[in-house]
């Protein structure tokens, strides 16, 4: 009898399950490493299986080039044939890529773009694309208000987190931000997580929110020093609040996210992911040269404040 194989290709697997793998690794081994091992790799870390979640931001905070953003944006949205569930970027910088992710986000559920360029002019316009996210992120993003917050609310009808934590620098010369607070209360009825960490509000703002959204079991005032939190404890004793005062909290989040010697992302990170997962691919051997490469975009991967301007060593091929 023919003894069985104790070892199988790599190649034979499942291309949706190498997928499930390659996510694991990091962005820079996806796009550099992973394409140069085989065919086989090659197209699927082409194809849409490794797209599912897009997070550029750690690599887009480093980068200071719209235009080399905007190609990988535009090229990883590609690759996931629109079906990508999260997309988390820093810094995007304009109305027109915003649009861009708002026309493919039929699957999008995390959508996380702090400081970022959008306007509320854009975001009433293509907010009902946007009506399967469940979680938001507008962190630090000073061209958007009110209406941008409302526009998302009322189209985001299953939208349970949202982070608006702003920069103290933000908000310098501004009076309150009252009218933020009353658009979240008014259009999030379904919130469960929130985060408006150095907003300009005050308790009553606050109350206003607590009494609209009655699923709310965390919030994060921090820095907020116009809010009394003894008010809020005593008056809801199911919500959780962090803030207004917290022993080294701004070192230890806010700080960490603007900081070039941060390697934590769980800042950023939020689990609202259905099950579910989408696989479109092909077998189509051209993808191994499909068009969609990454030519003359330049992608560099950052180790340190030592390495800033040092760009990825090309391993040899196996």
């Amino acid at each position: 009898m023919e003894e069985c194989s104790e070892y199988r290709c790599w190649e034979e697997l499942l291309p949706d399950a190498l997928g499930l793998i390659f996510r694991n690794l990091s962005l820079q081994e996806m796009l550099t490493v992973v394409p140069r091992v085989c065919k086989s790799w090659s197209r699927v870390v082409a194809g849409p299986y490794c797209w599912q979640e897009i997070d550029i931001q750690e690599w887009s905070q480093q980068h200071s080039k719209p235009d080399q953003l905007i190609r990988m944006v535009h090229t990883l949205i590609a690759r996931s044939g629109g079906s990508f569930r999260r997309i988390s970027l820093y810094g995007l910088p304009n109305d027109s890529l915003f649009t861009f992710i708002a026309d493919h986000a039929r699957s999008l559920k995390t959508l996380e773009l702090p400081r970022s360029g959008i306007s509320d002019c854009i975001v009433e316009d293509v907010a009902q694309r946007l009506s399967n996210v469940t979680f938001l992120d507008v962190s630090s993003c000073t061209k958007i208000g009110a209406r941008a917050l409302e526009a998302f609310g009322k189209n985001c009808k299953s939208l349970v987190g949202l982070r608006r934590v702003m920069h103290p620098i933000d908000v310098a010369g501004k009076l309150c931000q009252h009218d933020e607070a009353r658009a979240i209360a008014c259009s999030m009825p379904k919130l469960r997580h929130l985060e408006i960490g150095y907003m300009l509000i005050a308790t009553k703002a606050v109350v206003e929110i607590a009494s609209q959204c009655h699923d709310l079991k965390f919030l994060d005032l921090r820095g907020c020093w116009g809010v009394d939190n003894k008010f809020l404890q005593d008056n809801y004793p199911g919500l959780q609040v962090l803030g207004p005062c917290v022993d080294d909290c701004y070192e230890n989040s806010f700080w960490e996210e603007c900081s070039d010697d941060s390697d934590d992302g769980s800042i950023y990170s939020w689990e609202f992911m259905d099950d579910d997962y989408y696989a479109i691919g092909s077998d189509d051997e051209g993808i191994w040269d499909d068009g969609q490469g990454l030519e003359g975009l330049e992608v560099r991967f950052y180790g340190g404040v030592g390495e800033g301007y040092a760009g990825f060593d090309w391993p040899p091929s196996p």
